[in-house]
Parts: structure tokens; sequence; C-alpha cells
């Protein structure tokens, strides 16, 4: 018998743990970034223009029903008024992109568009589904 055969084992092998976390991470990413796409709209159909958003953009949307959606958090015109203005103090120049589902009224984008002029949006556009 060797003098080697009766040693004590005293670490442990992490490896494999560490391969779970990360995929476990893995996993809870692809997750979070699949449940923020935003409130589900039906586009109006439009002709091909260059895209306007951007990792500063704003989104709002106006869905069938006629609420008003400030990056898929529910507000009202006043809320979305106070909160443009809150991030334009912030950021002076930056783009808003509005969402208005198919089979909304046309007053609703109308106040949107109402609230963005008094807050002094100017970068404003429209998202539409590209044309067939």
């Amino acid at each position: 018998m060797k003098a080697d055969d009766n040693k004590s084992y005293d670490d442990i092998n992490v490896t494999p743990m560490v391969d779970l976390y990360l995929v476990l991470l893995l996993i809870f990413i692809i997750m979070t970034t699949a449940g923020v796409q935003g409130v589900k709209v039906d586009l109006p159909r439009g002709g091909a223009a260059p895209a306007l958003g951007g990792p500063k953009s704003k989104a709002i949307t106006v869905n069938n029903e006629g609420k008003v959606f400030l990056d898929t958090v529910p507000v009202t015109l006043e809320e979305l008024e106070s909160r443009l203005s809150e991030h334009k103090a912030s950021n002076p120049d930056f783009p808003v992109v509005i969402r208005g589902d198919r089979g909304t009224q046309y007053q609703g984008v109308m106040d949107v568009l109402d609230v963005l002029g008094r807050v002094g949006i100017t970068q404003i556009g429209l998202a539409t589904q590209p044309a067939k």
C-alpha cells in the first residue's frame, strides 16, 4: 500500500457548480430580455423610411382602447407630459417614436402629439409596418 492512498481530500471541485450558475444566469438574461418587448399593437402599414429609434429614444404607445404607454408603463396624458419634461431636462435632444394601433382613434395619437409639442420635442417618428 502506498502512502498516498490514505491521503484525505481537502479541496472541492467547484467547476460543475460554476457551470450550473453560468447556465442559470444565461437563462435569466434571455427570459428578462424576452419579456421587455413592449405593448402589443397592430401597426398600420407605411413606406420604407429610416429608423428613428435608438437606445436613448422613448417609445409612446397608443393601443386600440386609447390607453397611452410610455416605454410599456401605462400613463395619463398629464403623467406623460411631466415624465417627458423631466427626461428632456437631462437629455434635451432625444427622439420619440409613437406606436399607434391601427384600430385606435386618431384623437388619441393627436393628444400625444399635442403633449410632445408642449414639451418641445422635435424629433418625432411614427412606427409602421413595412409596406408589402
